[in-house]
């Protein structure tokens, strides 16, 4: 499978969204840690669920435009529509 590379703006974006989720893994850790309440938890676990899930949709997002910009100058895009959509329901 062919790689898409993130442009630089994306990059910035997921790896900011990323380093927010680590935040909030850590203070799962800790909550667990201190005895929280299994509602407290979930609820946590479920917001970091959906933030990884913006991620990756935000990635995949960028790798159909990178195709698209591909095709639109009557290049070769980097990924078929198959490979996109194998990623896309990865995520689903």
């Amino acid at each position: 499978m062919a790689d898409i590379c993130l442009d630089d703006e994306c990059r910035r974006e997921v790896i900011t969204r990323l380093r927010r989720v680590q935040g909030q893994v850590a203070g799962i850790v800790t909550m667990i840690d201190e005895g929280r309440g299994c509602g407290d938890v979930v609820t946590q676990l479920a917001a970091v669920s959906r933030a990884l899930d913006r991620v990756g949709f935000k990635v995949v997002a960028n790798g159909l435009q990178q195709c698209a910009a591909a095709e639109g100058r009557g290049e070769k895009p980097p990924m078929s529509a198959e490979q996109l959509e194998k990623l896309f329901l990865a995520l689903a």
